[in-house]
Protein backbone atom coordinates (compact mmCIF):
# COMPACT_ATOMS: atom_id res chain seq x y z
CA UNK A 1 0.00 0.00 0.00
CA UNK A 2 1.31 3.41 -1.02
CA UNK A 3 1.93 5.71 1.95
CA UNK A 4 2.32 9.47 2.19
CA UNK A 5 6.01 8.90 2.95
CA UNK A 6 6.45 7.11 -0.40
CA UNK A 7 4.80 10.00 -2.26
CA UNK A 8 7.00 12.52 -0.44
CA UNK A 9 10.16 10.66 -1.51
CA UNK A 10 8.96 10.48 -5.12
CA UNK A 11 8.14 14.22 -5.17
CA UNK A 12 11.25 15.26 -3.26
CA UNK A 13 9.09 17.12 -0.77
CA UNK A 14 8.35 16.91 2.92
CA UNK A 15 5.69 14.59 4.33
CA UNK A 16 3.90 17.67 5.71
CA UNK A 17 3.64 19.25 2.24
CA UNK A 18 2.28 16.05 0.70
CA UNK A 19 -0.23 15.69 3.53
CA UNK A 20 -1.47 19.25 3.02
CA UNK A 21 -1.95 18.67 -0.70
CA UNK A 22 -3.84 15.43 -0.23
CA UNK A 23 -6.09 16.96 2.41
CA UNK A 24 -6.86 20.05 0.36
CA UNK A 25 -5.28 22.55 2.76
CA UNK A 26 -4.91 26.01 1.25
CA UNK A 27 -1.48 27.07 2.53
CA UNK A 28 0.39 25.36 -0.32
CA UNK A 29 1.24 26.51 -3.83
CA UNK A 30 -1.68 25.39 -6.08
CA UNK A 31 0.66 24.08 -8.80
CA UNK A 32 2.68 22.12 -6.25
CA UNK A 33 -0.48 20.67 -4.71
CA UNK A 34 -1.78 19.67 -8.14
CA UNK A 35 1.53 17.94 -9.00
CA UNK A 36 1.50 16.04 -5.71
CA UNK A 37 -2.07 14.79 -6.28
CA UNK A 38 -1.22 13.72 -9.83
CA UNK A 39 1.80 11.73 -8.66
CA UNK A 40 -0.25 10.20 -5.82
CA UNK A 41 -2.86 9.07 -8.35
CA UNK A 42 -0.15 7.59 -10.61
CA UNK A 43 1.25 5.63 -7.65
CA UNK A 44 -2.21 4.30 -6.77
CA UNK A 45 -2.52 6.09 -3.45
CA UNK A 46 -5.79 5.43 -1.63
CA UNK A 47 -6.61 7.66 1.36
CA UNK A 48 -7.14 5.87 4.66
CA UNK A 49 -10.46 6.94 6.18
CA UNK A 50 -9.34 6.23 9.74
CA UNK A 51 -6.13 8.19 9.29
CA UNK A 52 -8.02 11.08 7.73
CA UNK A 53 -10.44 11.11 10.69
CA UNK A 54 -7.52 11.36 13.12
CA UNK A 55 -5.87 14.09 11.05
CA UNK A 56 -8.87 16.28 10.18
CA UNK A 57 -11.33 15.29 12.93
CA UNK A 58 -13.84 14.67 10.14
CA UNK A 59 -15.26 11.43 8.75
CA UNK A 60 -16.45 13.03 5.50
CA UNK A 61 -19.67 11.15 6.09
CA UNK A 62 -23.06 12.91 5.93
CA UNK A 63 -26.12 11.31 7.48
CA UNK A 64 -29.50 11.42 5.77
CA UNK A 65 -32.59 10.90 7.91
CA UNK A 66 -35.46 9.77 5.73
CA UNK A 67 -38.47 8.04 7.25
CA UNK A 68 -41.50 7.55 4.99
CA UNK A 69 -44.63 6.01 6.51
CA UNK A 70 -46.11 5.28 3.08
CA UNK A 71 -43.01 3.26 2.08
CA UNK A 72 -43.03 4.97 -1.30
CA UNK A 73 -40.32 7.56 -0.67
CA UNK A 74 -37.32 5.96 -2.35
CA UNK A 75 -39.50 5.05 -5.33
CA UNK A 76 -41.36 8.36 -5.42
CA UNK A 77 -39.91 10.65 -8.08
CA UNK A 78 -40.08 13.80 -5.95
CA UNK A 79 -38.15 12.33 -3.01
CA UNK A 80 -35.78 10.28 -5.14
CA UNK A 81 -34.76 13.48 -6.96
CA UNK A 82 -33.95 15.12 -3.61
CA UNK A 83 -31.98 12.12 -2.37
CA UNK A 84 -30.06 11.67 -5.63
CA UNK A 85 -29.09 15.32 -5.69
CA UNK A 86 -27.89 15.09 -2.06
CA UNK A 87 -25.76 12.09 -2.98
CA UNK A 88 -24.32 13.68 -6.13
CA UNK A 89 -23.52 17.00 -4.47
CA UNK A 90 -21.96 15.33 -1.42
CA UNK A 91 -19.70 13.22 -3.62
CA UNK A 92 -18.55 16.33 -5.51
CA UNK A 93 -17.21 17.65 -2.22
CA UNK A 94 -15.63 14.34 -1.17
CA UNK A 95 -18.35 13.22 1.23
CA UNK A 96 -20.20 9.92 1.50
CA UNK A 97 -23.80 9.64 2.66
CA UNK A 98 -25.27 7.13 5.10
CA UNK A 99 -28.94 6.65 5.90
CA UNK A 100 -29.73 7.00 9.59
CA UNK A 101 -31.99 4.39 11.14
CA UNK A 102 -33.10 2.99 14.48
CA UNK A 103 -31.46 -0.36 13.94
CA UNK A 104 -27.90 -1.58 14.13
CA UNK A 105 -27.96 -5.35 13.93
CA UNK A 106 -30.26 -6.45 16.71
CA UNK A 107 -29.68 -3.30 18.74
CA UNK A 108 -31.91 -0.24 18.84
CA UNK A 109 -30.14 3.08 18.51
CA UNK A 110 -31.68 6.52 18.61
CA UNK A 111 -31.14 8.66 15.52
CA UNK A 112 -28.57 10.68 17.47
CA UNK A 113 -26.77 7.55 18.69
CA UNK A 114 -26.57 6.17 15.16
CA UNK A 115 -25.17 9.47 13.87
CA UNK A 116 -22.54 9.49 16.62
CA UNK A 117 -21.69 5.82 16.09
CA UNK A 118 -21.00 6.50 12.40
CA UNK A 119 -19.00 9.66 13.23
CA UNK A 120 -21.24 11.69 10.95
CA UNK A 121 -19.99 15.21 10.31
CA UNK A 122 -23.53 16.47 9.75
CA UNK A 123 -27.09 15.41 9.02
CA UNK A 124 -29.73 16.29 6.43
CA UNK A 125 -33.30 15.53 7.54
CA UNK A 126 -35.33 15.02 4.37
CA UNK A 127 -38.55 13.36 5.51
CA UNK A 128 -39.67 12.39 9.00
CA UNK A 129 -42.13 13.15 11.77
CA UNK A 130 -40.42 16.29 13.00
CA UNK A 131 -42.32 16.09 16.30
CA UNK A 132 -40.68 12.76 17.15
CA UNK A 133 -38.60 13.26 20.36
CA UNK A 134 -35.68 11.41 18.76
CA UNK A 135 -35.70 13.83 15.84
CA UNK A 136 -35.77 16.77 18.27
CA UNK A 137 -32.86 15.21 20.17
CA UNK A 138 -30.83 15.00 16.95
CA UNK A 139 -31.70 18.55 15.91
CA UNK A 140 -30.80 19.91 19.35
CA UNK A 141 -27.47 18.09 19.43
CA UNK A 142 -24.02 19.41 18.53
CA UNK A 143 -24.15 17.75 15.10
CA UNK A 144 -24.61 20.28 12.25
CA UNK A 145 -28.08 19.78 10.78
CA UNK A 146 -30.10 21.00 7.81
CA UNK A 147 -33.82 20.26 7.51
CA UNK A 148 -35.82 20.09 4.30
CA UNK A 149 -39.36 21.48 4.27
CA UNK A 150 -39.45 22.07 8.02
CA UNK A 151 -38.17 24.90 10.20
CA UNK A 152 -36.72 24.68 13.69
CA UNK A 153 -35.39 27.68 15.57
CA UNK A 154 -31.66 28.21 15.01
CA UNK A 155 -31.40 25.30 12.55
CA UNK A 156 -30.62 25.72 8.85
CA UNK A 157 -33.47 24.75 6.56
CA UNK A 158 -34.26 24.52 2.86
CA UNK A 159 -37.94 24.81 2.05
CA UNK A 160 -40.15 25.06 -1.00
CA UNK A 161 -42.09 28.29 -1.26
CA UNK A 162 -45.40 26.56 -0.54
CA UNK A 163 -47.20 29.86 0.07
CA UNK A 164 -46.29 31.13 -3.39
CA UNK A 165 -46.99 27.76 -4.97
CA UNK A 166 -50.61 27.63 -3.80
CA UNK A 167 -51.02 31.32 -4.53
CA UNK A 168 -49.95 30.78 -8.14
CA UNK A 169 -52.40 27.88 -8.50
CA UNK A 170 -55.41 29.74 -7.05
CA UNK A 171 -54.67 32.88 -9.05
CA UNK A 172 -54.53 30.81 -12.23
CA UNK A 173 -57.82 29.08 -11.40
CA UNK A 174 -59.43 32.45 -10.75
CA UNK A 175 -58.16 33.72 -14.10
CA UNK A 176 -59.77 30.68 -15.72
CA UNK A 177 -63.10 31.67 -14.17
CA UNK A 178 -63.32 29.09 -11.36
CA UNK A 179 -65.20 30.07 -8.19
CA UNK A 180 -65.99 26.65 -6.70
CA UNK A 181 -62.50 25.45 -5.80
CA UNK A 182 -61.98 22.33 -3.68
CA UNK A 183 -58.72 21.52 -1.89
CA UNK A 184 -57.68 18.06 -0.67
CA UNK A 185 -54.84 18.74 1.78
CA UNK A 186 -51.94 16.59 2.96
CA UNK A 187 -50.81 15.41 6.39
CA UNK A 188 -50.91 17.88 9.26
CA UNK A 189 -47.42 19.36 8.82
CA UNK A 190 -45.98 22.85 8.54
CA UNK A 191 -46.01 22.42 4.74
CA UNK A 192 -49.76 21.73 4.78
CA UNK A 193 -50.43 24.55 7.21
CA UNK A 194 -48.68 27.05 4.92
CA UNK A 195 -50.53 25.73 1.85
CA UNK A 196 -53.94 25.88 3.53
CA UNK A 197 -53.35 29.41 4.85
CA UNK A 198 -52.24 30.53 1.40
CA UNK A 199 -55.31 28.87 -0.14
CA UNK A 200 -57.77 30.79 2.05
CA UNK A 201 -55.83 34.06 1.73
CA UNK A 202 -55.57 33.91 -2.07
CA UNK A 203 -59.21 32.92 -2.44
CA UNK A 204 -60.17 35.97 -0.37
CA UNK A 205 -57.95 38.20 -2.51
CA UNK A 206 -59.86 36.95 -5.56
CA UNK A 207 -63.28 37.43 -3.89
CA UNK A 208 -63.81 33.66 -3.90
CA UNK A 209 -65.90 32.31 -1.01
CA UNK A 210 -64.59 28.98 0.25
CA UNK A 211 -67.21 26.36 1.02
CA UNK A 212 -66.01 24.43 4.09
CA UNK A 213 -67.25 21.22 2.47
CA UNK A 214 -64.74 21.80 -0.32
CA UNK A 215 -61.70 21.46 1.97
CA UNK A 216 -60.91 17.80 2.73
CA UNK A 217 -58.13 16.29 4.81
CA UNK A 218 -55.97 13.88 2.87
CA UNK A 219 -52.52 12.30 3.01
CA UNK A 220 -49.48 12.89 0.86
CA UNK A 221 -48.65 10.17 -1.69
CA UNK A 222 -51.69 7.98 -0.94
CA UNK A 223 -54.02 7.87 -3.99
CA UNK A 224 -56.67 5.81 -2.19
CA UNK A 225 -57.35 8.53 0.40
CA UNK A 226 -57.49 11.24 -2.26
CA UNK A 227 -59.86 9.02 -4.21
CA UNK A 228 -62.19 8.75 -1.21
CA UNK A 229 -62.09 12.53 -0.70
CA UNK A 230 -62.84 13.01 -4.40
CA UNK A 231 -65.88 10.73 -4.09
CA UNK A 232 -67.21 12.89 -1.25
CA UNK A 233 -66.70 16.06 -3.30
CA UNK A 234 -68.44 14.62 -6.36
CA UNK A 235 -71.44 13.58 -4.24
CA UNK A 236 -72.14 17.16 -3.11
CA UNK A 237 -75.30 18.79 -4.42
CA UNK A 238 -73.21 21.63 -5.81
CA UNK A 239 -69.92 19.98 -6.59
CA UNK A 240 -66.73 22.00 -7.20
CA UNK A 241 -65.62 22.89 -10.69
CA UNK A 242 -61.98 22.14 -9.86
CA UNK A 243 -60.16 20.00 -7.29
CA UNK A 244 -56.65 20.74 -6.01
CA UNK A 245 -54.68 17.68 -4.84
CA UNK A 246 -51.82 17.51 -2.30
CA UNK A 247 -49.42 15.96 -4.84
CA UNK A 248 -49.36 14.45 -8.31
CA UNK A 249 -49.24 10.87 -7.02
CA UNK A 250 -52.35 11.38 -4.86
CA UNK A 251 -54.05 12.98 -7.86
CA UNK A 252 -54.06 9.56 -9.55
CA UNK A 253 -56.60 8.39 -6.99
CA UNK A 254 -58.77 11.36 -7.91
CA UNK A 255 -58.57 10.55 -11.62
CA UNK A 256 -59.69 6.98 -10.96
CA UNK A 257 -62.70 8.16 -8.95
CA UNK A 258 -63.65 10.80 -11.53
CA UNK A 259 -63.58 8.16 -14.27
CA UNK A 260 -65.77 5.87 -12.15
CA UNK A 261 -68.38 8.62 -12.12
CA UNK A 262 -68.29 8.79 -15.91
CA UNK A 263 -66.88 12.33 -15.88
CA UNK A 264 -64.32 13.77 -18.27
CA UNK A 265 -61.25 15.87 -17.44
CA UNK A 266 -61.37 18.84 -17.93
CA UNK A 267 -64.73 19.02 -19.75
CA UNK A 268 -66.79 17.99 -16.69
CA UNK A 269 -64.37 18.76 -13.86
CA UNK A 270 -60.88 20.27 -13.63
CA UNK A 271 -57.98 19.01 -11.52
CA UNK A 272 -54.63 20.39 -10.31
CA UNK A 273 -51.70 18.51 -8.77
CA UNK A 274 -48.53 19.50 -6.92
CA UNK A 275 -44.84 18.51 -7.30
CA UNK A 276 -44.54 18.31 -11.08
CA UNK A 277 -43.20 14.76 -11.26
CA UNK A 278 -42.37 13.36 -14.72
CA UNK A 279 -45.61 11.37 -14.77
CA UNK A 280 -47.58 14.63 -14.82
CA UNK A 281 -46.20 15.31 -18.30
CA UNK A 282 -46.60 11.76 -19.58
CA UNK A 283 -50.29 11.39 -18.74
CA UNK A 284 -52.91 12.57 -21.20
CA UNK A 285 -54.21 15.13 -20.73
CA UNK A 286 -51.01 16.69 -19.35
CA UNK A 287 -51.58 17.50 -15.67
CA UNK A 288 -51.82 21.09 -14.52
CA UNK A 289 -49.51 21.13 -11.48
CA UNK A 290 -47.02 23.18 -9.52
CA UNK A 291 -43.48 21.97 -10.27
CA UNK A 292 -41.21 21.89 -7.23
CA UNK A 293 -37.49 22.15 -7.88
CA UNK A 294 -36.61 19.04 -5.88
CA UNK A 295 -33.12 18.72 -7.33
CA UNK A 296 -32.25 22.28 -6.33
CA UNK A 297 -33.52 21.60 -2.81
CA UNK A 298 -31.17 18.63 -2.41
CA UNK A 299 -28.19 20.51 -3.82
CA UNK A 300 -28.85 23.60 -1.68
CA UNK A 301 -29.29 21.54 1.51
CA UNK A 302 -26.03 19.67 0.89
CA UNK A 303 -24.03 22.83 0.16
CA UNK A 304 -25.46 24.49 3.26
CA UNK A 305 -24.56 21.52 5.46
CA UNK A 306 -21.01 21.25 4.14
CA UNK A 307 -20.56 24.97 4.77
CA UNK A 308 -21.80 24.49 8.34
CA UNK A 309 -19.31 21.63 8.77
CA UNK A 310 -16.30 23.32 7.22
CA UNK A 311 -16.97 26.98 8.05
CA UNK A 312 -19.13 26.98 11.19
CA UNK A 313 -18.09 30.45 12.33
CA UNK A 314 -19.21 32.25 9.17
CA UNK A 315 -22.17 30.13 8.01
CA UNK A 316 -25.64 31.25 9.08
CA UNK A 317 -28.19 28.66 10.17
CA UNK A 318 -30.90 30.39 8.18
CA UNK A 319 -33.82 29.48 5.94
CA UNK A 320 -33.43 29.16 2.17
CA UNK A 321 -36.56 29.34 -0.01
CA UNK A 322 -36.57 27.38 -3.27
CA UNK A 323 -39.09 28.56 -5.85
CA UNK A 324 -41.02 26.43 -8.31
CA UNK A 325 -43.23 27.16 -11.31
CA UNK A 326 -46.76 26.52 -12.48
CA UNK A 327 -47.16 23.93 -15.25
CA UNK A 328 -50.47 24.94 -16.81
CA UNK A 329 -51.05 21.60 -18.50
CA UNK A 330 -54.40 20.57 -19.95
CA UNK A 331 -56.55 19.62 -16.97
CA UNK A 332 -58.11 22.99 -16.14
CA UNK A 333 -61.04 24.13 -18.26
CA UNK A 334 -61.66 27.82 -18.88
CA UNK A 335 -65.11 28.80 -17.61
CA UNK A 336 -64.98 32.26 -19.13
Amino acid sequence: MVKIKDIAERCGLSIASVSKALHGESDLNPETAKRIREIAAEMGYIPNASARLLKTKRSYNIGVLFVDETSSGLEHEYFSAILNSIKDEAEKHGYDITFISHHFGHDHLSFYEHAKYRNMDGVIIASVDFRDPEVVQLVDSEIPTVTIDYEFNDVASVVSDNVQGVKDIVNYLAEMGHKRIAFITGDDTSVTQKRVASFYKTCAENAIEVNDEYVKKGRYHIPKISGEATRELLSLKERPTVIMYPDDYSLLGGITEIEKHGLRIPEDISIVGYDGIKLSRLLRPIITTYVQNSTEKGITATKKLISLIENPKITLADRTLVSGRLQQGETVRSLK
